[in-house]
């Protein structure tokens, strides 16, 4: 686990936004298409602030969420709504995004297309105080079967009681992903996130990628 720590919050945003545009344009060096793949949650809002306006072939990356609530794509609470309003904007107006909500019943189209962009080339996600990442939940039914390394790319789960459920990419792409960075505040989070370190992935999920990710914190 690297951990990198920043004096302040809005240095670490706009570090971590230049790493990605970075990685991103050295993906494009040698690939045609490039996968980026991010969380939804407030704490990312103003990396996506400053990562939109990278100037990139983003008219050849694929962008997508790492998770996403089943909630229509203009809902207050959907991940999809963010993404569409901070980051694809400006000069990322020009990325394809690639919903994992499906617009209609069969999903297979959706399914397949996420297929075929993968593995994912740059990531990053997010981590709850109780040690979650995507949909990945300790506790949930639904973790032992997303954990598992045949599990499809994408998983509907359930999400705490009275809040909605999700859909979530699963163990296998997340850690095929080759470039993986976790963005965190707080105290409570970096306590939990040295929990983590070495505890069973069904207690603690984001140990999944503790391994070959940059942890990004700032107080």
């Amino acid at each position: 686990m690297n951990l990198i720590t920043y004096p302040d919050r809005d240095l670490m945003f706009v570090d971590l936004a230049s790493k990605l545009a970075g990685e991103l344009e050295a993906a494009l060096l040698h690939e045609d298409r490039v996968a980026l793949a991010v969380p939804g949650g407030t704490t990312p809002g103003p990396v996506f602030d400053e990562l939109c306006a990278a100037a990139i072939d983003w008219s050849r990356v694929d962008v997508l969420l790492t998770d996403e609530r089943q909630v229509p794509p203009d809902h207050e609470r959907s991940n999809e709504r963010l993404i569409r309003e901070r980051l694809l904007t400006s000069r990322a107006a020009a990325a394809t995004f690639v919903r994992l909500v499906p617009e209609g019943e069969d999903a297979s189209a959706e399914i397949e297309r996420l297929q075929a962009i993968l593995p994912i080339d740059v990531m990053v996600l997010g981590m709850g105080a109780d040690m979650h990442t995507a949909s990945l939940f300790p506790g949930s039914a639904d973790l032992p079967a997303a954990l598992d390394r045949h599990a499809p790319p994408l998983m509907a789960v359930a999400a705490s009681e009275g809040l909605e459920p999700r859909l979530t990419l699963t163990a296998p792409v997340l850690s095929g992903a080759i470039r993986t960075h976790v963005l965190i505040t707080g105290e409570e989070k970096k306590n939990a996130l040295e929990k983590a370190r070495g505890a069973n992935h069904l207690e603690a999920p984001i140990g999944l990628i503790l391994g070959q990710a940059d942890i990004h914190w700032a107080p």
